[in-house]
This record gives structure tokens, C-alpha cells and sequence, in this order.
């Protein structure tokens, strides 16, 4: 299943594509961690059609116990989806800001489209895809932007959750014993050598490192799959492998989970992830750079 389009390709898709086949939806997720709101930048210009969703109050539930970016409200979340215009034979395509002029100093690009990605997806809504590179490369591609707001008819968008494998904290635990789980975080949080977000940092003991920003070519796009594969295979998560991802709070993890898809190695996501973990200091902590 494809799981990724590039600019180029979607530009195909909006000006006529194939016969007979719908427009997709278009979903702007714009999401910084700590940056500014993303509907301000929608409002400023954005893909023709695209309408605006908010990561932290429609792709997730109030922080607490559960992390900072726990499973939304399914109310809330089928809302926004049918507000979008979603129905069940809908194609989706959701995008965010991608990478910016100096991807470097952008390492959150491509997360929150990755986390509606996989909300989709978990909620039974196979027919989605994520902008390669987001919207930075659809106007290097030459891609116009616009301020006119669609109001598209309502969809009847109709979730059907656990179509994609959820991982508690303690399925975490154990999957870190007996399979492969990825640790999403930057290696200096992984090693607990700084936390600057949750109560004390290091790892899930047994958990890999992994930081998404190694599942990106310099220009913000992913990875060719062959090159994602190598990658993963080296810390023995392969298509045969049972494999988990967790992050600081289910966002980037979700990118992760979706390099996975490209590499063709299915993985369940630990949508707590270190937020929760971290939170209960009964919960055994590992620091270094070994998985402890």
C-alpha cells in the first residue's frame, strides 16, 4: 500500500488525474513542538482545498497521566474528520510544513502529518497518504498557495479503531524483552543526557535508538525504501521482526511508524510513549547508550 506522494504526483492528482477518480481530500496539519500554532500559517496561504486541523485539540486528547499527546476524543477526532469532508471512499492526503528553508533546524518536519497518518489509518481509514517533504516541497515543486477556506460538504467518515496495533506500557515493557522496540527520540534524550520536556529522561529498558531524523533524506523527503530498510534491518527490525515504536508523546513515533510502512516493516505504536512512561516512578529507567 502506498503510503507516501510526492508533490509532483499530487499536482497530477488535483489537475484531473484519472478519469472518474474523486479529488483527495487534503488535510493541513501544520504542528511545531513548542512553536507556533499551525492555523495562523494555514491562514497565510495553504494547498487549494486544504483544509486546517489542529494536531493538539483534534489529533489528541488533553495532556495527563496517559502523555502529552494521548488517543483524541473519537467524537472529537470523527468531527474533525467528517468536517473535512472524509467519507469511507475517500483518498486523503495530509501535509504539514515540512522541512522549511534549513531542514536541519526543522527536525520535527513531517511529524504531525504522520501522526494524522497514522490516526487514520488506526481508525479503519486505509485510502491515506502523507506529502513527501510536506508543504515546503510542494512549493519548491512550483505548487501554489491560497487563503480562500473551502467548506467542503460534510463526509460520513465512520471510525473503526485498531486497525493498526496499539501498545500499552506494559506491552511496551515486554516487546522490549522479546522483540525490537524503537526509541523515536533525539540520542541525547534517549541516553538521558538531557530531558528538556518530561520528568526524568533515559529509556525504556531494552529499547533501540532511533531518531526519526535519520528517516530523512538532506532535503526533509523520506528515504528511498531500500536505504529505510538497511537501516531498520541493522537494529533488527525487519518485515518478519515483532516491532514497537515510542517517542516523547505518540508524534514522531507515528513518523517512525510510517518509515516502517515505507521499509515494508509493519510496527505498533506506543501513543504514550515517554511522557507516560516517565510519569510513574515506579517505572524502571534506563540511561546510556546501550538499551540497559
Amino acid at each position: 500500500m502506498t503510503v507516501i506522494i510526492t508533490a509532483t504526483e499530487l499536482m497530477a492528482e488535483l489537475a484531473g488525474g484519472q478519469p472518474g477518480k474523486a479529488r483527495p481530500v487534503l488535510l493541513d496539519v501544520r504542528w511545531q513542538l513548542g512553536g507556533p500554532p499551525g492555523g495562523p500559517q494555514y491562514a497565510a496561504g495553504h494547498l487549494p482545498g486544504a483544509v486546517y486541523v489542529d494536531l493538539d485539540g483534534e489529533l489528541a486528547g488533553p495532556s495527563g497521566p496517559a502523555g502529552r499527546h494521548p488517543l483524541p476524543d473519537l467524537e472529537v477526532f470523527t468531527a474533525a474528520m467528517r468536517r473535512a469532508g472524509i467519507g469511507a471512499d475517500s483518498e486523503v492526503v495530509v501535509y504539514d510544513g515540512g522541512p522549511g528553508e534549513v531542514p536541519a533546524q526543522n527536525p520535527a518536519a513531517g511529524w504531525a502529518a504522520a501522526r494524522a497518518w497514522w490516526l487514520l489509518r488506526w481508525a479503519g481509514h486505509s485510502s491515506v497518504r502523507v506529502l513527501d517533504g510536506g508543504l515546503a516541497a510542494w512549493t519548491a515543486a512550483g505548487g501554489a498557495l491560497t487563503t480562500d477556506v473551502p467548506e467542503p460538504v460534510p463526509g460520513d467518515f465512520t471510525p473503526a479503531p485498531g486497525a493498526l496495533p496499539l501498545l500499552t506500557a506494559p506491552d511496551a515493557a515486554a516487546l522490549a524483552r522479546r522483540g525490537v522496540l524503537l526509541d523515536a527520540r533525539a540520542a541525547e534524550r534517549y541516553r538521558g543526557d538531557v530531558e528538556p520536556i518530561d520528568r526524568v529522561g533515559g529509556h525504556i529498558p531494552g529499547a533501540l535508538s532511533a531518531p526519526t531524523t535519520e528517516n530523512l533524506a538532506p532535503d526533509g523527503t523520506f528515504r528511498a525504501p531500500g536505504e529505510l530498510a538497511e537501516r531498520f534491518s541493522s537494529l533488527g527490525a525487519t518485515a518478519g521482526a515483532e516491532v514497537g515504536v515510542y517517542c516523547g508523546s505518540g508524534v514522531s513515533g507515528a513518523h517512525e511508524v510510517l518509515a516502517l510502512a515505507i521499509a515494508g516493516v509493519p510496527a505498533a505504536l506506543y501513543v504514550g510513549s515517554w511522557s507516560e512512561w516517565s510519569s510513574d516512578a515506579s517505572r524502571p529507567v534506563a540511561t546510556g547508550p546501550q538499551p540497559g
